[in-house]
């Protein structure tokens, strides 16, 4: 990849990665009134979120969204909607827009349904945080999953994935419509997680490697702290 930011520590990244992020999403309303911004869930950014929701940005015109989520109801412990909620859509940044993915709703293909027409409408995103498993999977990309072959090279924005490594059906994003952004960023904390990245991007475009697929993209940079 291009790109790489590391940081000696996760509190030094997470205050990079805030003012990155605001930066882009500033130029973005700047440019066309309204900007993007795709979350991951998981533990790794929840620092970043308490940051960036005490952030001073015109909130109102920001559009936030999760590149997955498990379809589970908010009240589920594994809700990745109700961690972004409580912990970045909160002070300053509750005046965000969110896209509701109408998770654990009994007709997913509806629901899929809605969500592609929401982003076949919306720009290039302007900013897209990424995760990665130990798998390698990235978003709801995993290399177990029968749907991979679909997500990896889909015209559609969004599918629903099956993975057999891990709980929970998911939605995802597809990775035409992930790349389809200003700034990307692979957003990655502890000395495992780097050692995995480095050995699945050896080669781009590694379907046993998900994040593969991202990494080698001019648009997407590593960001890092041990």
């Amino acid at each position: 990849m291009s790109r790489q930011h590391r940081y000696s520590g996760r509190s030094e990244l997470d205050a990079a990665l805030s003012d990155a992020i605001a930066t882009q999403l500033t130029k973005g309303i700047a440019e066309r009134g309204v900007a993007s911004l795709v979350v991951s869930g998981g533990s790794t950014p929840q620092g970043l979120f308490k940051i960036l929701s005490s952030t001073d940005l015109e909130w109102a015109k920001v559009i936030v969204l999760l590149a997955d989520e498990r379809w589970v109801p908010e009240t589920h412990a594994d809700s990745n909607s109700a961690m972004v909620k409580s912990l970045l859509l909160q002070d300053k940044a509750a005046a965000a827009n969110w896209v509701d993915y109408g998770a654990g709703k009994e007709d997913a293909d509806l629901e899929v349904a809605r969500i592609a027409e929401i982003l076949s409408a919306m720009d290039t995103f302007d900013v897209v945080i990424l995760g990665m498993g130990a798998d390698s999977h990235t978003a709801s990309l995993f290399p177990c999953s029968i749907e991979l072959p679909e997500g990896l090279s889909t015209d559609d924005p969004v599918l629903m994935t099956q993975p057999v490594t891990a709980p929970h059906r998911r939605i995802s994003l597809s990775k035409r419509r992930l790349l389809k952004t200003e700034l990307g960023m692979i957003h990655l904390v502890g000395n495992s997680k780097l050692e995995v990245f480095e050995k699945a991007t050896a080669h781009a475009d590694d379907d046993i490697h998900p994040i593969s697929h991202f990494a080698h993209h001019d648009q997407f940079s590593l960001w890092f702290a041990p």
